[in-house]
């Protein structure tokens, strides 16, 4: 999905009614459009049509843990950025927040400058991760366009292969070779080897170069 800066939104997790509210306040005044959330199944319930931004999220929580449940999301393919906040953080808990991707552990009582810089590096790595997003999109799309037979001459060229070597483990001319190449770089918009080196990597990032497709 796209979205703008008016989509952006700190996301905030905490069955602390007050520091709801603070935060609520904080991040309206600084100009953020905010959500709130008495608990993770509220959040996972009410299905935002984007969830641009970042998550500010308590790590005691009832029924789980904020670090656990920032793991549950990454597994369903949420990568919001995470800022982590409680009131009784330990060195072993900030590592395992920090390795998970968290951008910041703020323990508990935080200053208000210490959040809005930790929310504000949070949203420019947002922003970043979706433009990363997008274009892999973009060749995602432009792949799926390539026949079967292009897309395996393309995976064994950005795997390095000379053409003599591609043509042999296909069982092609090298001629013929040529030609798929040719045609795969033009539909990929990839205007030399070393471009097309650069989209094959980024495919394969998370999704890999797969296609379904029935052509020959």
């Amino acid at each position: 999905m796209t979205r703008d800066a008016q989509t952006e939104t700190v996301h905030v997790i905490d069955d602390d009614q007050s520091m709801r509210k603070a935060l609520d306040r904080l991040f309206r005044s600084a100009g953020l459009r905010t959500h709130t959330y008495d608990s993770p199944a509220n959040f996972l319930t009410a299905k935002e049509p984007d969830l641009a931004g970042c998550l500010v999220l308590d790590v005691r929580l009832p029924g789980v843990n904020g670090l656990d449940f920032h793991a549950q999301l990454a597994a369903q393919g949420v990568y919001l950025p995470v800022i982590f906040m409680t009131g009784h953080g330990n060195i072993p808990m900030s590592v395992r927040g920090m390795k998970g991707g968290a951008v910041d552990f703020l323990t508990k009582p935080f200053h208000d400058e210490e959040m809005l810089a930790a929310v504000a590096q949070a949203m420019a790595l947002d922003r970043d991760q979706r433009k990363i997003e997008a274009v892999r999109l973009d060749l995602q799309a432009r792949f799926v366009t390539l026949t079967k037979r292009e897309r395996e001459v393309v995976d064994l060229v950005t795997m390095g292969k000379m053409n003599k070597q591609v043509a042999g483990a296909l069982g092609l001319s090298e001629i013929t070779v040529k030609v798929h190449r040719g045609t795969a770089m033009r539909k990929m918009g990839a205007r030399t080897l070393a471009e097309l080196v650069r989209m094959a990597a980024t495919l394969s990032k998370p999704n890999g170069l797969s296609a379904p497709s029935t052509d020959v």
